[in-house]
């Protein structure tokens, strides 16, 4: 006698409970892999575009020409284009109304700030249903297995003459959805690292860069602007 040791076999064969486990880890393994190419693609975006805008930054650019690109989307507003215009766009508001130094400062900070953690959320978005999946999938998995496994020997327990052939199918069943977990897991767990890394790189660089704006910033409240910045 021929037996089917196909997956879609063990899944139908399985009790409800089981099944209802394995269709749970096969939704957290498709989302976990829609969060992995997502992110992927978004953090190499990112990495680009900071990469791009420091580069003009650094060029030696007038800061209010770069700021007139940025408003006119000559330049994506992203990352650091979205802090750079944030903090600018406030100082040049608090130099036109000629609040003190301290009051301008303080508000193109904030901004800044404000900037910041809104790009920094951008980049964190997604990362916790990862670290999720990737934690709590093989205790759901293990859990179908220890409930197929009972059901198993509780058959197993009402027959007159007990055999391994007869709980076999039964445990392989159950074994599916420690496998199915294991599945969802290793991936989430793997970008989730991967990830968190690319993360914390694109929020230090962030940082970094509001800190050297303010930096420059700071140094424009001290000296008188050229003839094209009035």
């Amino acid at each position: 006698m021929t037996v089917d040791h196909s997956v879609l076999h063990f899944f139908t064969d399985a009790s409800t409970l089981v099944k209802g486990v394995m269709l749970i880890l096969l939704c957290a393994s498709l989302i976990s892999w829609t969060i992995i190419f997502q992110r992927g693609s978004s953090y190499r975006r990112l990495r680009k575009l900071a990469r791009q805008f420091e580069e003009t930054f650094w060029s030696g650019l007038d800061l209010t020409q770069l700021y007139a690109r940025i408003t006119q989307k000559k330049v994506e507003h992203l990352g650091l284009a979205a802090i750079f215009q944030a903090g600018f766009e406030s100082f040049s508001h608090a130099k036109k109304e000629s609040l003190p130094v301290e009051v301008t400062l303080e508000n193109a900070e904030r901004a800044m700030a404000i900037a910041e953690n809104r790009e920094i959320d951008e980049v964190e978005q997604y990362l916790p249903i990862l670290a999720t999946i990737g934690s709590t999938s093989p205790y759901v998995g293990l859990f179908g297995t220890v409930w197929g496994i009972m059901t198993s020997f509780q058959a197993l327990s009402q027959s007159e003459q007990a055999t391994i052939a007869m709980v076999a199918p039964g445990i392989s069943e159950a074994l599916i959805a420690t496998a199915m977990g294991l599945f969802a897991a290793i991936p989430a767990v793997i970008a989730y690292n991967r990830y968190a890394h690319s993360a914390e790189r694109l929020c230090n660089q962030y940082t970094a860069f509001r800190q050297e704006l303010t930096g420059i910033l700071q140094r424009r409240l001290y000296k008188p602007l050229k003839p094209s910045e009035e």
